[in-house]
Parts: C-alpha cells; sequence; structure tokens
C-alpha cells in the first residue's frame, strides 16, 4: 500500500484534485469529511467543542455552526489550537480505521488540509501539495462560496506558507491553468504514484 499525504492551502484546488485521483483508482480518505463526521450531534467531539466554546458555536438544530466556530479560532491562534486538539486525535483513529480496509495494492490518498501545519509528512510514503498563488486562492474562495476576502486572508494566514507546503512536497500541482491542464498533470501525477506503488 502506497500511503500519500495531499494537501493544499484552501481554494487551491485540493478536492478536484482528489476527484480526479479518484477517477484514476486511488483509494480517497477525506480529512474534511471525517473532520465532520466527528462534530456530528450526539459525539464526544461536539460535546468537548460545546465545552471549550459554549453554545453560541451551535444552530438552532444542534449542529456545529462551522462558519462561526471558525470566525473564533481562525484569528486566534491559541482557540485554534485548542480546537485542532479536540478534533485531530478523532481524525486520525478513524482514518487508522479507514486505511486497515485497503488492500496491499491500494494508492490510498489522504485527503488532508493541514498536513504542513501539523507536521504529518512522515506518516505518508509521499507528500502531493496542490499550489496556486494566494491571489488566486482569495478568488476562488471567494467565488465559489461567498466568503469576504478579508477572511479568506485570515484563513490563508492562519495556515503554512506557500513556501513552507512547497517545500514539504515530494510532488507539487501546479493547479493555476485551465481544468485540462489539471486532468494532464492529475495523469502524470497518477502514474509515478503507480511506479511507487
Amino acid at each position: 500500500m502506497l500511503r500519500v499525504g495531499l494537501t493544499g492551502g484552501i481554494g487551491s484546488g485540493k478536492s478536484a484534485v482528489a476527484r480526479r485521483l479518484e477517477g484514476h483508482g486511488a483509494l480517497i480518505v477525506d480529512a474534511d469529511r471525517i473532520s465532520r463526521e466527528v462534530v456530528e450531534p450526539g459525539t464526544s467531539g461536539l460535546e468537548e467543542i460545546v465545552a471549550e466554546f459554549g453554545e453560541d458555536v451551535l444552530t438552532e438544530e444542534g449542529r456545529l455552526d462551522r462558519p462561526k466556530l471558525g470566525g473564533i479560532v481562525f484569528s486566534d491562534t491559541a482557540k485554534l489550537a485548542k480546537l485542532n486538539a479536540i478534533v485531530h486525535p478523532r481524525v486520525g483513529a478513524r482514518t487508522e480505521e479507514l486505511m486497515k480496509g485497503a488492500s496491499a495494492e491500494a494508492v490510498v490518498v489522504y485527503d488532508v488540509p493541514l498536513l504542513v501545519e501539523n507536521d504529518l509528512g512522515g506518516l505518508y510514503d509521499v507528500v502531493v501539495v496542490v499550489d496556486v498563488p494566494e491571489e488566486e486562492q482569495v478568488a476562488r474562495v471567494v467565488h465559489n462560496r461567498g466568503m469576504d476576502p478579508d477572511q479568506v486572508r485570515a484563513r490563508i494566514r492562519a495556515q503554512a506558507t506557500r513556501e513552507r507546503r512547497r517545500a514539504a512536497a515530494d510532488i507539487v500541482i501546479d493547479n493555476s491553468g485551465t481544468p485540462e491542464d489539471l486532468d494532464t498533470r492529475v495523469a502524470e501525477v497518477w502514474q509515478q504514484l503507480r511506479t511507487r506503488a
């Protein structure tokens, strides 16, 4: 089994790369999806978040209000660290469960936004970084998610720098071109990963 850590900053197109790799045959383990799963209503993760940040971070339906919590933690590194200490161990445990089900020949791609920030590169055989210039990140997130540009920049500042992310990469995928350019580059990367596997 080849364990691949896939990362990139907000708005880099990491999810688009993950979908393309899945289309080639990779098994995708999506940390964002798992991080939502471990804070669903009724979980110990959500209980701990409410104990730490208060009832204000819940919607009327009792679910986690992710934008509200994001507004609290992305401008305060101490609060972000507290949130990470609650969520990350649960995500790690769930990920290991999923990976145990993979075949020996599988290319398992772990889609993790904060791989570099949490110094997780050593857990993977290969680290793939999806990279775009910062202004492209801002433009994409404003367009796709309707976020305020200053909020996007605050999230970018809370993440690893572009330079640090690129330095941690075994493979960099430049996603500043067209969707067709990305198709071509991902196909090349898939061949490299199959060779390594």
